[in-house]
């Protein structure tokens, strides 16, 4: 991977932090956040802070074992926890990929068809458009390199919480309701779905696997070494920041609308923007569906080109490669990492048929399952001084915020898979 050293002014400083955020908002919000917020309306707001206040501490927490030690976390946790691992990662990886790949195009689809309705089926124009999109970032991350790539989706991320947030407020929402969904926190219908999904918006907001992607980024702006550490705090909060104003303001406009009647989940967006257009007028309608794709385009923009590096890290560590031989397989022009960007915009093609809005729900709720295992991995690794020195060890807060990560989704998951919730 290509070493860059010094900062590019604010840019430089909030650029992987916005990266890492923007990748996650969009799959994890536009539907899930819609969905939920249609379902149980602003009552959930607090998940979706809590859901990025809890990314924002796994996070930190990679980047300081990155800094303390110079390697990513996933050349940690496969150096320390051993096969057992490696084997638990691959089975994680590959289906996960598939599922955030068929959803993220999915999303890009449905929106793009609510933007051009050239097709007078939803579904025929979700994989369309959906295909079109995939084939778009996969153009962009091969041919643009890094520094294209940084610059569209700084481009995808102004727009996209401007417009939204600004349209969220155009509603004219209860803000009595909305100050009461933020600080008092409930789970409306909770034994008929409603811990589900709220699960889900947990889990969704800013990301799930795609949170290990940071490491990759700050080493393409050169941040090595204990200094880069305030630099990257500063730089997480404010993308963590832009992650909960936007899923704020998408629980908000889907609880004004009922997606009961939607059918597949196909027609999510079309329905939202139409009563945007209703309520509020025509302005209205297209400032959320150009958010609205500014958001998902982003989102499978950053998948395409930072899961690629995952697993080309995965494969130099399971093939037993030295540091040096696992950056050079880890560059954007290697064959392992464009291998996977071709498989990554190829092979999830083949769900777009099904509904959407059980992809979106079921990529969650998958996604939602690597909290517990990564709050783990950060206890373990960063618990010991011997590894990553006694100023970056675990403090007794953060180790409080990563107990309750763990129990709590692990504990959902459990009622989940029992049928209970």
């Amino acid at each position: 991977m290509t070493q860059r050293h010094g900062a590019r002014g604010l840019l430089g400083i909030v650029g992987p932090g916005f990266l890492v955020a923007a990748t996650g908002v969009g799959a994890g919000d536009l539907g899930t956040a819609g969905f939920a917020g249609s379902e149980l309306g602003v009552a959930v707001l607090w998940a979706v802070v809590l859901g990025a206040f809890v990314k924002f501490v796994l996070n930190e927490g990679l980047a300081r074992w990155q800094l303390a030690t110079g390697e990513t976390l996933l050349e940690g946790s496969m150096a320390h926890l051993g096969r057992p691992f490696q084997a638990a990662f691959l089975l994680y990886l590959l289906p996960w990929s598939f599922c955030v790949g068929s959803a993220l195009m999915s999303a890009c689809g449905v929106t793009v068809h609510a933007m051009v309705p050239v097709f007078e089926d939803a579904a025929t124009g979700k994989i369309v458009f959906g295909v079109a999109c995939s084939l778009a970032g996969l153009a962009l991350v091969h041919f643009g390199g890094y520094r294209l790539f940084e610059k569209v989706m700084g481009v995808c991320i102004g727009v996209m919480v401007v417009t939204v947030v600004v349209t969220a407020i155009l509603i004219q929402p209860d803000w009595g309701e909305v100050l009461t969904g933020l600080a008092a926190p409930r789970i409306p219908r909770l034994n008929a779905g409603g811990l589900t999904w709220t699960i889900a918006l947990m889990g969704g907001v800013g990301g799930t696997l795609t949170v290990l992607c940071y490491g990759y980024w700050i080493r393409e702006e050169g941040r090595e070494g204990p200094g880069a550490l305030r630099v990257c705090r500063i730089d997480l909060a404010m993308g963590y920041t832009m992650t909960a104003l936007f899923g704020v303001a998408m629980v908000i406009i889907a609880s004004q609308v009922d997606v009961k009647d939607v059918g597949k989940g196909a027609r999510l967006i079309v329905v939202l923007a139409d009563s945007l257009a209703e309520t509020v007028g025509p302005a209205a309608r297209w400032a959320f569906l150009v958010g609205a794709f500014g958001a998902v385009f982003s989102s499978l923009l950053g998948v395409w080109q930072s899961v690629p590096y995952i697993f080309a890290d995965f494969c130099g560590m399971a093939l037993g490669e030295s540091r040096e031989q696992r950056r050079q397989r880890v560059a954007a022009t290697s064959k392992t990492y464009r291998f996977y960007l071709l498989a990554l915009a190829f092979v999830p093609m083949v769900n777009l048929p099904f509904s959407f809005k059980l992809i979106q729900k079921y990529y969650a709720v998958v996604g939602a399952c690597f909290m517990p295992f990564l709050a783990f991995v950060l206890l373990y690794l960063n618990g010991r001084s011997a590894w990553v020195g006694e100023r970056f060890k675990n403090r007794l807060v953060t180790n409080v915020v990563l107990v309750c990560t763990l129990v709590f989704f692990a504990v959902a998951g459990y009622l989940h898979a029992r049928g209970r919730v």
